[in-house]
């Protein structure tokens, strides 16, 4: 029985998506994100309701501080999990003002947390001024280290650089290479690439040719993921517009599983393999 053209077990594509267990983990790292940022903010928002009550206006400098204190904890816990999470399902390139805000929305989340209490600080007329001087100074420290060390993302990962180091990987991965390109967040699917690569290598006597259906409409990559085969006389492909070049550019394409009928395709191929 010919294999079902469209598959759902296989996260690899040429524009390099996440896997299942990758957007897993960057689901509940916002999650956990979000509810520090959450705190934080209500920890701004309680201290500008003291601040409207006049509790500062006699003093309470330690209890500022300490307010300061628990709006940075939160807030750059937030933006160190939001981080994390990028590095298992980042944001593409393709999109700018997505990537922006994905990648530094832990600095934008930071600036709210810290800027109305500040302003409500400084422009406090009847605050102490003792509490005001150095309680103010102190937040706004600590605000601008929470905001450009840990808040701020210089240097944000992509999908498109992602893709890039999965294929130097695979490359590196095939020719038996040190795989100084396979971080943990590509070397899965860098690992599938290869293992296609030797797989079609063992099936056609050392080629690395495979063909697939082309994507439709001209599009340079199928929007479902698509089985490879070992030559385009395969009755699968038959009457059907095909594409070929190596596995590696089949992925390009969103063909990202070589055929189970490898027997088969050999003999309409005329493979002859030795044994």
């Amino acid at each position: 029985m010919a294999d079902n053209e469209q598959t759902e077990d296989v996260d690899v594509t040429k524009a390099w998506a996440a896997s299942e267990d990758q957007k897993g983990k960057a689901k509940k790292l916002r999650l956990f994100a979000a509810v520090s940022w959450v705190i934080a903010i209500g920890t701004e928002i309680a201290a500008i309701v003291l601040i409207l009550k006049k509790h500062f206006n006699e003093g309470g400098l330690a209890l500022m501080i300490g307010l300061f204190v628990v709006i940075g904890i939160f807030a750059i816990a937030g933006s160190i999990m939001w981080k994390k999470a990028n590095r298992h399902d980042p944001a593409t390139k393709s999109e700018p003002v997505k990537f922006f805000i994905q990648n530094q929305l832990g600095a934008i989340i930071t600036l709210i947390a810290f800027l109305p209490l500040l302003a409500m600080i400084f422009l406090d007329p009847d605050m102490d001024p003792r509490t005001k001087k150095i309680a103010g100074g102190f937040g706004a420290v600590l605000a601008l280290i929470a905001t450009f060390v840990f808040g701020a993302d210089y240097n944000a990962p992509s999908t498109e650089q992602y893709t890039q180091d999965m294929n130097e990987c695979a490359a590196q991965i095939k020719a038996k290479l040190p795989t100084t390109a396979c971080s943990p967040a590509v070397a899965e699917q860098a690992q599938d690439i290869a293992k296609d690569s030797e797989a079609v290598a063992e099936a056609t006597g050392g080629q690395d040719v495979v063909y697939w259906i082309a994507p439709k409409n001209g599009a340079e990559k199928s929007s479902s993921q698509l089985v490879f085969h070992l030559c385009p006389e395969v009755s699968t492909l038959r009457g059907k517009t095909v594409n070929s070049g190596s596995v590696t550019e089949a992925y390009s394409q969103n063909a990202v599983r070589l055929t189970k009928q490898i027997k088969m395709e050999q003999k309409q191929c005329g493979i002859v393999t030795a044994e």
